[in-house]
């Protein structure tokens, strides 16, 4: 099969709740990494064969195709197309497989992947709700296809991290004591100066400001849990971010016509599924499908990036892959660093990229658990 590589990657700074791209537009976000991507790369952007962004919650300023939105906003080439992939909190490590298959594929040599989320702007789940007015309660309970399958029991991310917690039995300390991890870890990343380059300044707005600097297990323990009687609390959860990000994909044939170095090669590309209801297991058994598929096992992974959107989903598939934390979320994850849904795969990848580079480490592997009960694995190959 034709190789797929990653010629450069790029993220804004990551905006907290009410933070500093509170009132940007999210085209405007979006078009902030294009821009970027296209100059550090020096490509041609007329030369781009298409544009796969992820974005959840598509409406308001985030419908009519935010993808196709970014890039004209950033000025570029109007006969490049785009389109926008919602695989919730997947879309944008689903829209650089779309990217690489495109590549691997021989139908496209330049494909542009990443994603946008402004979450003050769309407050999260807004797309769930936003048929309330026809009628609609929220997606599934209408359907006697589904309520047949999986009951009336609501599906809910929170409810999933309570199930996950309580079948593992992780305790809320436990929670507590890596969400404090995932803090030091993101704060030690930005002071140090670690995600200057990955990172395309918006303004005086440089570094990541979500990290809860001055949080302990003392303050964490004050906070009310999420549902009455639980474990899970907001310290413990994924923030609420807003931020965009963007990788550019190149067949080989690209390579050598545009004169790129590949900084990366995609060496494995999955999605798996698990329970709905359950939601956010399926990181478990899509990383076991991913390895059996590679020939490889864990050990043989440099590092990994698994999305933080709740201590406890991270925590039960570090246990049941045997999983060494200290090659895991290095640099902090969306409890420290935010979950814009969807770019957060994309900015997940630009991290793991530039992380492998600076430690010269082979392999790295990014999985995330997704609404639907779903999960993709990307793994790549330093060069």
């Amino acid at each position: 099969m034709a190789e797929a590589y990653i010629i450069d990657a790029v993220r804004t700074p990551i905006g907290r709740k009410k933070g500093s791209l509170a009132a940007m537009h999210p085209a405007d976000l979006g078009a902030h990494s294009l821009r970027a991507l296209i100059e550090r790369s020096g490509i041609d952007p007329g030369a781009v064969d298409d544009v796969v962004f992820g974005c959840v919650d598509t409406i308001g300023p985030q419908a009519g195709d935010i993808a196709r939105s970014c890039w004209l906003v950033a000025g570029l080439p109007e006969h490049v197309p785009g389109t926008t992939v919602d695989r919730q909190c997947g879309s944008a490590q689903q829209a650089i497989h779309f990217a690489a298959q495109g590549v691997m594929s021989g139908t496209q040599d330049l494909v542009v992947a990443g994603g946008v989320q402004q979450m003050n702007a769309i407050p999260i789940s807004q797309a769930m709700i936003a048929g309330q007015a026809l009628g609609f309660s929220d997606p599934f309970s209408g359907s006697p296809g589904w309520v047949r399958r999986y009951g009336n029991q609501p599906v809910s991310q929170f409810r999933s991290a309570e199930m996950i917690a309580a079948k593992w039995n992780i305790s809320r300390r436990e929670m507590e004591q890596f969400a404090l991890e995932s803090n030091r870890r993101a704060v030690e990343a930005i002071d140090s100066g670690r995600f200057d380059a990955e990172t395309a300044p918006l303004g005086e707005f440089r570094r990541d400001e979500t990290p809860r600097r001055g949080t302990s297990l003392e303050k964490m323990a004050t906070l009310e849990p999420l549902e009455p009687g639980g474990r899970v609390t907001a310290a413990v959860s994924s923030q609420i971010a807003d931020a965009s990000a963007a990788l550019l994909i190149a067949s080989e044939q690209a390579v050598r016509v545009h004169g790129l170095k590949p900084r990366a090669r995609i060496v494995h590309l999955s999605v798996r599924a698990d329970d709905p209801v359950w939601m956010l297991t399926a990181p478990i058994p899509a990383t076991r499908h991913a390895l059996a598929k590679l020939g490889m096992s864990l050990a043989d992974i440099d590092l990994i990036e698994i999305n933080e959107a709740f201590a406890s989903v991270v925590i039960a598939w570090e246990r049941e892959l045997g999983a060494d934390h200290a090659r895991v979320n290095v640099n902090g994850g969306a409890i420290a660093l935010g979950h814009p849904l969807g770019a957060t795969g994309a900015r997940l990848m630009t991290t793991l990229l530039y992380e492998l580079e600076r430690r010269q480490g082979r392999y790295g592997l990014v999985t995330m658990c997704e609404g639907g009960g779903q999960a993709n694995v990307t793994v790549i190959e330093r060069l």
